[in-house]
């Protein structure tokens, strides 16, 4: 009696124009599996970046080297213009929209107006226009996919709102401050989940306002969990680095941009963080349970494998800094961004080619160093013959 081949999922974390870390690696990973492979990855789950990285995936699901060739050219070709607006006229309407909010709300008025830092409406454009979302359910009938989720924070209910779309039997979960929601997702479910506080502007879905799904989500890899996943490849946008190294002395008061770098840093990173270390425990934890046992307790031990960079990305932000607009420079300077030190901060923001690129490049190159722990996490131990791809 053949054994059930185990279901792999795949998490692909949020930070803004960091997620093209992610494409490098999933380029590689492309290259290791025969051509015109289904995705080697049955539960593709997303949060903000990340979400339109993994949509994109499902979307191709049939195909899992089409995908992320159109991904690739997505990112290599990527502007700021095609994410937010950085027009002087567009940049000024929404400073001006986002000054005269504040302004009346000292005095008590509510405008229902949607306030944010950048405009990103080249970004709901661009995805109405490229991404059919009406063939994630086609690839989930043709078995292609198990499912594909993508999550959101509610700022309303204060949850994190993980909506799924996958075959007929998955279950939505309630835990505290999160819960998973069967839906059919749209371009709303990816805007939502990549609308970065105060950057970009929150999304009506049903009865509640959303913004970026990495606020307030305490528990990343629970929705690959929830949805069926028996092992699970992660890649993340953090450094792993030395603690004690980044313990600098500081004798100057932390800039705005710092700030900012420092709070996106906790919203993107270290809930991620915790809750691998948390699962890590946990498979120690079953690892000392006889096997008949662990029936009883509801336990299971869960294959991780986690792909992140090799080098800080802001040590590549800054290299870059001079590629963002003027117009968004000039916004931004006053917050010390333009600095050394708001180097951090731009590495979420800056959609550039150039930047995009070089992470592309960085992904690639630590994946293929991990090439056979990759290829045998994916069950695939037979090496595949190089082909080319865009670079």
């Amino acid at each position: 009696m053949s054994q059930t081949p185990p279901k792999i999922g795949l998490i692909l974390t949020g930070g803004g124009a960091r997620a093209a870390y992610q494409v490098g690696v999933l380029k590689a990973i492309s290259e290791f599996l025969p051509r015109r492979s289904h995705s080697p990855f049955q539960i593709i789950c997303g949060t903000s970046a990340g979400a339109l990285n993994a949509a994109t995936l499902a979307v191709n699901a049939r195909n899992f080297r089409k995908g992320v060739k159109y991904l690739i050219s997505i990112w290599i070709n990527s502007h700021v213009n095609d994410i937010y607006r950085s027009d002087v006229v567009g940049v000024a309407k929404n400073t001006g929209r986002w000054l005269s909010g504040l302004v009346l709300s000292l005095f008590g008025v509510n405008r229902m107006t949607r306030i944010s830092l950048l405009d990103n409406s080249p970004l709901a454009a661009f995805l109405e226009q490229t991404l059919p979302c009406e063939r994630i359910q086609e690839n989930i009938d043709a078995g292609a996919l198990h499912a594909l989720s993508i999550t959101a924070s509610g700022y309303g209910s204060g949850h994190s709102v993980t909506f799924y779309q996958g075959v007929p039997g998955l279950q939505p979960w309630k835990r505290a401050r999160r819960l998973g929601v069967e839906t059919k997702i749209g371009i709303e479910h990816l805007l939502a989940s990549s609308a970065i506080p105060f950057i970009f502007p929150a999304v009506h879905i049903h009865r509640e306002y959303f913004g970026d799904g990495s606020v307030r989500q305490i528990a990343p890899i629970s929705s690959a969990l929830h949805l069926g996943a028996d092992k699970v490849l992660l890649m993340g946008a953090w450094h792993f680095d030395d603690d004690e190294s980044r313990r600098n002395r500081m004798d100057t008061y932390p800039t705005l941009a710092q700030i900012a770098g420092h709070a996106l840093d906790s919203i993107f990173l270290d809930g991620l963080e915790v809750d691998l270390e948390r699962l890590q425990r946990i498979n120690r934890t079953v690892s000392l349970i006889p096997e008949e046992l662990r029936t009883a307790t509801d336990m299971r031990h869960i294959d991780v494998l986690v792909v992140t960079p090799s080098i800080p990305l802001e040590q590549i932000a800054e290299r870059h800094l001079s590629r963002l607009p003027w117009t968004i420079r000039l916004l931004l300077r006053a917050a010390g961004v333009m600095r050394r030190s708001g180097a951090n901060l731009v590495s979420y923001l800056l959609f550039d080619r150039h930047y995009c690129h070089a992470l592309i490049d960085l992904g690639y190159q630590d994946a293929l160093k991990r090439r056979e722990e990759i290829q045998k996490f994916l069950g695939y131990d037979t090496p595949v013959a190089k082909c080319d791809m865009p670079q």
